[in-house]
């Protein structure tokens, strides 16, 4: 994990490869939970037995599941101190190249694309995150992420 304080450390940070989270397993239940929180309970996620004769043998996680988990796992690559506030600002693009089969592991890669000074007394991260799903040829998801940091 890099560990910073203030916003002249974050600008710092531009270009910076910020290495890889550990490992975490998609369970079922956690597919079945983000499908009763969101309404989506299409069948390749949730019907195990429908799924497991459908495209990809098995049921998978919502594309959407798999982007949120990004913010967990975002937590073990970058700690930012001595700031007031951080927000989520958005996304610049996301795609999901792969499904990722319940019982998969996935984990995060990111990279400082840029950062900029916003008003406010701030700053604004650009992130490139790719989710890796373990032994796969394809990411789950490749994304820019804006992130703003206030001192």
């Amino acid at each position: 994990m890099i560990t910073v304080t203030g916003l002249d450390e974050l600008k710092a940070l531009t270009g910076r490869d910020l290495g890889h989270s550990s490992w975490l397993e998609i369970t079922q239940d956690r597919v079945n939970t983000f499908a009763d929180a969101t309404g989506d309970h299409q069948w390749i996620h949730v019907d195990a037995d429908r799924a497991a004769a459908g495209p990809f043998r098995g049921t998978i996680a919502h594309g959407y599941l798999t982007l949120s988990l990004v913010i967990p796992l975002f937590q073990e690559l970058l700690e930012i101190r001595g700031v007031r506030m951080g927000i989520n600002y958005g996304l610049d693009r996301v795609r999901f190249p792969g499904p990722v089969r319940v019982g998969a592991k996935i984990r995060l890669a990111g990279t400082v694309a840029g950062v900029e000074e916003v008003s406010g007394n701030g700053v604004q991260l650009a992130l490139d995150f790719t989710v890796e799903i373990d032994g796969a040829d394809k990411p789950a998801c490749v994304a820019r992420a804006v992130f703003r940091q206030y001192a």
